[in-house]
This record gives structure tokens, C-alpha cells and sequence, in this order.
């Protein structure tokens, strides 16, 4: 496996502008900008995350150069959504926070232990993470925001394929990450239950989505060709 087309795809996507989202509010019910704000700042703490592990994938010996590159224009990108999403919750009227009970979660399921692992639970949090803003852009009206995060989708559609171009046959990668993403799931569906329902976004459907974002990757992880990482 060539992860140089990755490393291709990163490095244009860092040509882009931030758009403007300063009309975020616009069109929402009066009720929804301060929820959506609380939410977007969970989310936005779990984004801007990432400059520990850039810097540990430098100590693995062996690595691909183009996956190694790769990988630290990922985070680099996953750090570009953290900014998008604090604008979105400065244009919602709302505060960025500094630690919440699900990030705090995250980062003890991070430093349980390895590179390898944090991947795990870096795939997890962009699998729900997907399924979440898919949810939202249901019931947003057309405008920035939905824009924004629409775009942070289709970036989070390409993360999976490149994690599973990287992990794909690791049975072992595969059988750990389903117990962290269902957690992942619980944890997001608890924690955000006041959005989705001032959205009228039903539990049923919020599940059934995770469901299939779930199912969705790790077919992806159980079918495609075995990809060469040795020391990860």
C-alpha cells in the first residue's frame, strides 16, 4: 500500500481558506444557537487535539515515510476543524471549553496506551463524529453553518478511508476499536441528547446512524487488503 496519494490529498487540502461562517446563526430557531454552540464546543476540544501523537509517530522506527507524513497532515487538519467549529460557536453566541467529562474520557482511553491505540480511539471519535454532524446537517436550514459542517464531513469521510487503507484486515485493531467506538456512541448519545431532541432529531434515528456509521467502517476494516504498517 502507497500512502503517497494521502500524503497528495492532505497537502492540497492545506491550501484552503476558513470559510466564513459569521452568519451561523442565521435562519435557526431562536431556541438552538446556545445548544448547538454548547454542543459544537464539546466537539470542538475533541478536534484541536492530536500535537502529542504528531510527534510520538516520529519515534516508531519503520514507517512508511509518505504514512508517517500523512498521518501528521491528518492532524493537522483534524486541529483546521477545531478552528472551524470555534468559529461556529463564537458566531452561536457561545464559549469554547476547556475540559468537559467526555474529553476527560477520551484522554485516559488515549494514554492507556501506544500510538497504536490512540489510533484506535482516534477512528472511534471520527466515526461518531461523522454520524453526529451527518445529524445535525438533517435539520439545519441551507446557510454557513450547515456548509461548515458539511465540510468537515466530507473531510471525515476521507480520514476513515485513509485509517482504513492504513488498518484494513488487522483483525486485532478491528476487534479493539468496536468496543471504544460503541462507547464513543453511548457516551455522545448521552451527552447530547438535549440537541438532538431541541432538533427533533428522534433517539431511533440518532442510534440507527451510528449503527450504520459503525457497521459502514468496520466492513471497511474486516474487507479491504491488509495495508503495510509495521511498527504502529
Amino acid at each position: 500500500m502507497s500512502f503517497a496519494r494521502w500524503r497528495d490529498h492532505f497537502e492540497r487540502n492545506r491550501l484552503r481558506v476558513l470559510p466564513d461562517v459569521r452568519a451561523a446563526a442565521v435562519g435557526l430557531s431562536p431556541a438552538w444557537p446556545a445548544q448547538l454552540a454548547r454542543s459544537l464546543a464539546v466537539f470542538q476540544l475533541g478536534e484541536s487535539k492530536g500535537g502529542r501523537l504528531a510527534s510520538e509517530i516520529d519515534a516508531i522506527p519503520g514507517l512508511d515515510v509518505d504514512y508517517r507524513a500523512a498521518i501528521k497532515l491528518f492532524i493537522d487538519e483534524e486541529q483546521r476543524h477545531g478552528q472551524l467549529l470555534a468559529l461556529c460557536v463564537e458566531s452561536l453566541g457561545g464559549h469554547l471549553v476547556r475540559t468537559t467529562w467526555t474529553e476527560s474520557l477520551f484522554v485516559v482511553a488515549r494514554r492507556l496506551a501506544g500510538v497504536r491505540f490512540k489510533l484506535v480511539v482516534l477512528l472511534a471519535a471520527e466515526t461518531i463524529g461523522l454520524a453526529f454532524y451527518r445529524g445535525l446537517c438533517t435539520r439545519l436550514p441551507e446557510g454557513s453553518l450547515r456548509a461548515c459542517l458539511e465540510e468537515i464531513c466530507a473531510d471525515e469521510v476521507h480520514h476513515l478511508k485513509f485509517h482504513g487503507d492504513a488498518f484494513a484486515g488487522d483483525r486485532a485493531f478491528r476487534m479493539t476499536w468496536y468496543p471504544v467506538v460503541i462507547a464513543a456512541a453511548a457516551v455522545v448519545l448521552v451527552d447530547h441528547r438535549r440537541t438532538h431532541r431541541l432538533l427533533g432529531i428522534p433517539l431511533t434515528e440518532s442510534i440507527r446512524r451510528f449503527r450504520d456509521h459503525i457497521a459502514t467502517v468496520g466492513a471497511s476494516l474486516a474487507t479491504v487488503p491488509k495495508a503495510h504498517m509495521r511498527a504502529a
